[in-house]
């Protein structure tokens, strides 16, 4: 991966696509945990992102958003570092509502 030219360095590994997921936990709307599992046998779709304060972030949601309601047995997860209060804002100002917001601020490392 690189930012203007310049080689910069990633922690962990990409999963292959259609490789298992390992199991992590994220905070849900309700502050609550959420883990990988939470979801059941449903197929799950990881949208990862810093903040939806960004343009091309925002876009992706919204993409993702619109994409979502086209699938059926698969939770789409938009995972990113917002606070939950602020992406919620987001998700209810721009009518996001095909899938789950999960935030990774308890567990900034994942």
């Amino acid at each position: 991966v690189k930012l203007k030219g310049a080689a910069v360095p990633l922690k962990g590994l990409f999963l292959a696509v259609g490789a298992k997921a390992p199991e992590f936990s994220l905070v849900g709307k309700d502050l609550s945990n959420l883990t990988l599992s939470s979801f059941g046998s449903k197929r799950k779709v990881l949208n990862i992102f810093p903040s939806v304060d960004t343009e091309v972030c925002a876009k992706s949601v919204r993409q993702f958003n619109q994409s979502a309601g086209k699938l059926s047995n698969t939770a789409v997860l938009c995972i990113s570092a917002d606070l939950p209060f602020a992406a919620g804002g987001f998700c209810g100002a721009e009518g996001i509502s095909n899938m789950v917001t999960l935030w990774t601020f308890r567990e900034p490392g994942i």
